[in-house]
């Protein structure tokens, strides 16, 4: 018999957000080792991972900054994906700037992908409907992202980074109003993939 493909290690930051259980799910969906982890786990507890969430958080703390041990997490050589809250603190770290919405989206809302919309998007069409859930948004983008998906109301609906290992969504690919959001964590976990064997 030929040998198995050894399961993914993807563990999700627990910020506070409401939906952090549906991450943990989709993960479990994909046959993916997964956990969710209070956001004060100390870098030195984590599993030898292949691939990190930073969840969506509560109101605000994507803004503030008040995502206690995200920053470290930030500093693993491991592909990591920003959701909603995580996001914006992922554009902070990195130089760029996260501000008050000037109009919050909740609910559904459709985004346009940007030059073909970058890994997370890969085999997704150029038109998508997802599931809004915030007040603040990436307003500056860090040096050496791009964006990948934009919308009417907010101009960074997900970005990018160069070495193709850091991921912004503003929005929340968990929810099933997202129409391809399994798909948008079929390519994160495919990512993880490629990094653990490269």
């Amino acid at each position: 018999m030929g040998e198995t493909e050894p399961r993914m290690l993807i563990d999700v930051i627990d910020n506070g957000g409401q939906w952090t259980h549906r991450e943990w799910r989709m993960l479990r969906y994909l046959g993916v080792d997964t956990k969710i982890l209070p956001n004060d786990t100390p870098l030195n507890e984590l599993r030898k991972l292949d691939g990190l969430i930073l969840s969506g958080g509560a109101e605000r703390v994507g803004v503030t900054g008040e995502l206690a041990n995200c920053a470290q997490y930030l500093t693993l050589d491991i592909p990591i994906l920003g959701i909603c809250a995580g996001h914006q603190f992922m554009a902070g770290y990195y130089g760029g700037q996260a501000a008050p919405a000037p109009e919050p989206e909740f609910g559904a809302a459709q985004i346009s992908l940007v030059d073909g919309g970058g890994l997370i998007f890969a085999n997704t069409p150029e038109i998508q409907q997802v599931w809004e859930s915030h007040n603040d948004e990436v307003t500056i983008v860090p040096e050496n992202f791009r964006i990948t998906a934009s919308s009417d109301s907010c101009k960074v609906q997900a970005m990018e980074n160069e070495t193709k290992d850091r991921f912004g969504l503003q929005f929340h690919p968990e929810v099933d109003h997202s129409e391809f959001g399994r798909k948008m964590f079929e390519n994160f976990v495919d990512v993880c993939k490629k990094a653990k064997s490269s």
